[in-house]
């Protein structure tokens, strides 16, 4: 449904230029819910905004929905759907005449308009908001109209810029929710770039991580995390602190032991599969356990780790 190849964007400054985007290669099939990460300024907006139409690449071409961005732009912009960070509602727009007027602007006759309308009040959820201002909602209410108004065409692919940026947890989960409805019901394809690490893990199918312009790393959250962390479990003894370390240390699977008191942290492989035979080698060993707790890898880890490396290779090979 998206693929994009060397898309580049490079901006002029009296200073010189400025490389926002350095050639990002990516696809992204029908239905899936790719999410696209990267630190503060690292290029995910502009490349949103490129894909978008709403800005002319440097170099490299994409194809969204069978069409070609650069030589078919108008044909992108009537299969897509956009939801940028700051929203498109008007403040003092009363919210069922600012969608229909959307709908219009897509070609809808007003009947259609008005139709496609009271569709996406239902789908989000807004039917009692219909006849108030987005001035007077809150920033969950306003984002579900945010995503009305990008989907009033039904477009088969929807770019969403941090959709839940500044929400409470309650209001993110509910748009949540409504982003995977819409791959579920309507087989829309999403891309969507997040600060929200924890977002991403639960929402998409796979990642890209993005940094200084360029692509780092691409996978399902759960093969990013398996590829750079393992999982961590956290023992504690009531004594025999060396005897614990000692067995824990020889036992398969597990890569790394350290003591902080009578608490032992170990790095290991598939903790869940690990963890009963650990615990019957302290038993064997007379080493009375107190608690355990298992800990997995998250994406934020994942993401610090890709990142900074990222940078240290990059410092190194200037430096070189």
């Amino acid at each position: 449904m998206i693929q994009v190849s060397g898309l580049a964007k490079t901006f002029s400054s009296k200073k010189g230029n400025v490389t926002a985007v350095a050639g990002v290669d990516f696809e992204v099939g029908a239905g899936e819910i790719v999410g696209f990460l990267g630190p503060n300024g690292a290029g995910k907006t502009t490349t949103m905004r490129m894909l978008t139409t709403l800005l002319k690449p440097s170099g490299g071409s994409a194809i969204i929905a069978g069409h070609d961005l650069l030589r078919a732009s108008g044909d992108v912009r009537r299969k897509i759907g956009y939801v940028s960070q700051t929203g498109g509602a008007k403040p003092a727009a009363i919210i069922r005449n600012d969608i229909a007027l959307q709908g219009r602007l897509h070609g809808m006759s007003k009947s259609e308009a008005q139709a496609r309308t009271a569709a996406v009040l239902a789908e989000f959820e807004i039917e009692d908001l219909a006849e108030r201002t987005s001035a007077t909602l809150s920033g969950g209410q306003r984002r579900r109209v945010d995503m009305a108004l990008g989907l009033i065409h039904r477009p088969p692919v929807l770019f969403l810029d941090e959709p839940t940026a500044n929400l409470d947890p309650q209001s993110r989960a509910l748009v949540w929710s409504h982003i995977r409805r819409l791959r579920e019901e309507h087989g829309t394809t999403v891309f969507l770039s997040t600060h929200y690490l924890d977002e991403a893990d639960h929402l998409c199918d796979r990642v890209l991580i993005i940094d200084q312009g360029r692509v780092v790393a691409e996978d399902s959250p759960e093969r990013l995390k398996a590829a750079i962390a393992h999982d961590t479990i956290q023992i504690d003894v009531a004594d025999a602190v060396d005897q614990a370390m000692d067995t824990l240390a020889r036992a398969d699977g597990v890569h790394s032991v350290t003591v902080d008191g009578y608490s032992l942290s170990l790095a290991c492989d598939h903790a869940d599969q690990t963890l009963s035979v650990l615990l019957r080698q302290l038993d064997l060993a007379q080493v009375r356990v107190e608690s355990v707790r298992v800990l997995k890898p998250s994406l934020d880890d994942v993401f610090m780790a890709i990142t900074q490396r990222d940078r240290t290779e990059t410092a190194e090979h200037a430096n070189a």
